[in-house]
């Protein structure tokens, strides 16, 4: 909680000195001097209320958040074409004619923020092969993780992603938390809980909760509650994993934990320890666990392979591994191989309030574990 306090806090900074910056950046364009009349202070304020609109339009069409995103963007592209252009002027050793840095940085920034709107909005597979000799065959696993149902999708489209997913013919599915969020809908929560039923896995969806499924920011305005999603879970043939693990088939296990914001709102989790510990170290064990942040217990725990989200992917460029440098997270996106334990992290099939991603992008994983 911390770490989203500074994050935030640190953007809102950001987002009040980008506008005064490019409010008074953008009064050097000629038709602003023009219309403030040589006034340097009119066409400021002119800039201002002009930019300020935008912002408040932005939140309004999208929330605080995402107006933060943009400006603070709009910001770092104009102070880097105001940099580059100062250079330019001092090794040509004469200034420009006109003012055109401010032109540059906002067809840039539009451009940047574009490609980072579809990386959000548009859905990737990636694929990870890995080797083991615990299990006879191959074994095919899929895994969903924070789809924040309602933010860039609703229930429908992940309807459509389920159909894709029984196209690969995987022998199971895993969903890793934040699969619902704060502000969905009752409809839509409903319809994401059929949508997973339509899933034919061979083995089934077994599924862990995350910090948004249970509500804990805004539970009093939306709707439902965490016992009627848990009830449309089951009543849709998903496994639900709090602590628990199971044999399937008698060839592999599927454990999953607890969500450790439980443990900041006061409730328990089993250490991995104490969750593995009566499991047959002979066989491949599959560990489901929402945040990425206990990874050395994990390992000597005996989890052979551990899947996890949570992070999406670190969000923004150059901020990807904030997590880390936080310690808040063991690892921000990708695999990592950790004390004979492969652990995956997904950026997650969709975004939480946030708009844009640059630097990373939405996906769905397939996991080939090749036995012996």
């Amino acid at each position: 909680m911390f770490m989203w306090i500074a994050i935030l806090g640190s953007l809102f900074a950001a987002f009040a000195c980008g506008l005064i910056y490019i409010s008074f950046r953008a009064a050097q364009f000629d038709f602003v001097k023009k219309l403030a009349g040589g006034r340097k202070a009119v066409g400021r304020g002119l800039c201002f209320a002009v930019f300020g609109t935008l912002a408040a339009v932005l939140w309004r069409l999208w929330n605080l958040m995402n107006a933060m995103v943009c400006f603070v963007h709009l910001m770092v592209f104009w102070a880097a074409c105001d940099l580059v252009s100062f250079l330019a002027s001092k090794l040509r050793r004469r200034e420009p004619e006109r003012y055109r840095a401010g032109a540059a940085a906002v067809v840039l920034c539009v451009i940047y923020l574009a490609a980072g709107w579809y990386a959000a909005h548009h859905v990737w597979v990636k694929t990870y092969d890995l080797e083991t000799d615990k299990i006879q065959g191959d074994l095919r696993i899929v895994q969903i993780t924070d789809s924040h149902v309602g933010t860039t999708f609703h229930a429908e489209t992940l309807a459509g992603y389920a159909d894709e997913i029984n196209a690969l013919a995987p022998d199971a599915v895993a969903v890793t938390g934040d699969f619902v969020d704060d502000g969905t809908s009752r409809e839509d929560m409903l319809g994401a809980c059929r949508a997973l039923g339509k899933l034919r896995a061979k083995y089934g969806v077994f599924f862990v909760f995350g910090n948004h499924d249970r509500g804990y920011y805004r539970e009093e305005t939306r709707g439902w509650t965490y016992a009627e999603l848990r009830t449309a879970l089951r009543e849709n043939g998903v496994v639900l994993l709090e602590d628990d693990a199971v044999l399937v088939d008698g060839g592999f296990y599927i454990a999953g934990r607890q969500d450790r914001s439980v443990l900041q709102r006061g409730g328990s989790r089993k250490s991995a320890e104490e969750l593995l510990s009566g499991l047959d170290r002979s066989r491949y064990v599959i560990l489901l666990d929402h945040q990425p942040s206990d990874f050395d217990a994990e390992a000597a725990a005996g989890a052979d392979l551990v899947l996890c989200g949570h992070t999406h992917g670190g969000q923004f460029l150059p901020i990807l591994r904030a997590g880390e440098w936080l310690g808040e997270n063991c690892f921000t996106y990708g695999h990592e191989r950790r004390l004979g334990t492969d652990f995956i992290v997904s950026s997650g099939i969709s975004d939480w309030t946030l708009r844009f991603r640059t630097g990373c992008r939405s996906e769905y994983v397939v996991v080939n574990v090749k036995g012996r």
